[in-house]
């Protein structure tokens, strides 16, 4: 019988956590699926871990990738993929059982959406807490199609791992592509880009391990730097269609870190009026207006680049206060 569900499960070097994953897969209330194991030349037993299972139970199959790299392997497996629609499961990830299955059935139910993730539960597993379960935290608060299309230039709307496509959307709007950025997050804004309709379930679907060898932490395309290069790309494409006052910004955030990465818009031929601080005597080359002395909404459009989680509410709530829209007179970037 033909699979309904290509689940792609790469890794490399996973053999403390490969069986769990593929265990929630294999436990899942939904079984007309097919996982596609793809081993990216491990060398620590994880490819024995596999072929036990594909040997053991056949809606598993094991594939080899010997190009290194996340996005080769993730892109075998879709090559491959016979099910019409493609999930994504990590190596060091565990999966519940009804996520296929609640999945599925919205992709079913909901034609007018090309792709639908869920929530995350995050399990920190370095002994201190991070920035990850900040991040996890605000990831889970995007509930719609909206949000998530809102809040996609403070970073990532989706943990990768959580999400489930159409395949034939994977066909039209390609999938992960090699280079200096985060494979994942570059796929979500260019899809988000060319309108494609991403929802979330209001459900946790996998627990999302966290540990000091997961390649978020270790590897240079997921720098804060590289997320700021790939998301500054596709924000100039946003503005050049959408800020009324095109090619001109106003930037909320005067610290050095703010200014840098403001800065970056200038290869895109954006140009900055003003910045914003909530200081009344910072100065610096170019002008700086207190907090306070914004001009009337419509007049210019601010993009606020204030990283601390806490400030970005506030900030986010004074602008709504003194009437200015999201999306039509600022964008949280931070």
């Amino acid at each position: 019988m033909q699979p309904d569900i290509s689940v792609i499960l790469p890794f490399y070097n996973a053999a403390h956590t490969l069986n769990n994953a593929i265990r929630s897969i294999a436990n899942q209330t939904y079984d007309n699926f097919e996982c596609i194991l793809i081993n990216n030349n491990s060398t620590d037993g994880s490819k024995d871990i596999a072929k036990a299972w594909e040997k053991n139970d056949s809606r598993f199959r094991l594939v080899e990738e010997s190009k290194q790299g996340v996005v080769f392997a993730s892109n075998k497996g879709s090559a491959l993929a016979c099910g019409r629609y493609i999930a994504r499961m990590d190596a060091d990830d565990w999966a519940y059982p009804e996520r296929l299955e609640l999945q599925s059935q919205f992709l079913d139910q909901h034609p007018s959406y090309e792709a639908v993730v869920g929530l995350a539960r995050y399990e920190n597993q370095t002994g201190n807490r991070t920035g990850f379960q900040n991040y996890v935290d605000w990831v889970n608060s995007l509930k719609t199609y909206k949000e998530i299309k809102a809040g996609r230039f403070i970073d990532s709307p989706i943990v990768n791992p959580t999400a489930m496509w159409r395949r034939i959307t994977g066909e039209i709007f390609g999938l992960y592509r090699d280079g200096d950025f985060p494979e994942d997050y570059e796929m979500w804004l260019r899809w988000l880009s060319q309108g494609v309709k991403i929802a979330k379930i209001n459900r946790f679907v996998i627990k999302w391990m966290d540990s000091e060898n997961r390649l978020t932490r270790t590897h240079p395309i997921y720098s804060d730097e590289a997320f700021y290069r790939v998301k500054t790309f596709y924000l100039s494409k946003w503005l050049k269609n959408n800020n009324p006052h095109h090619p001109f910004i106003s930037v909320w955030g005067a610290s050095k870190i703010s200014r840098k990465r403001a800065a970056l818009l200038e290869k895109y031929g954006i140009k900055i009026n003003f910045y914003i601080d909530t200081k009344r005597t910072r100065q610096l080359e170019k002008k700086v207006l207190y907090y306070k002395d914004i001009p009337t909404a419509g007049e210019v459009f601010i993009l606020v680049y204030v990283r601390q989680w806490h400030a970005k509410e506030d900030i986010k709530q004074f602008l709504n206060e003194k009437s200015y829209i999201e999306g039509k007179n600022y964008l949280m970037i931070s």
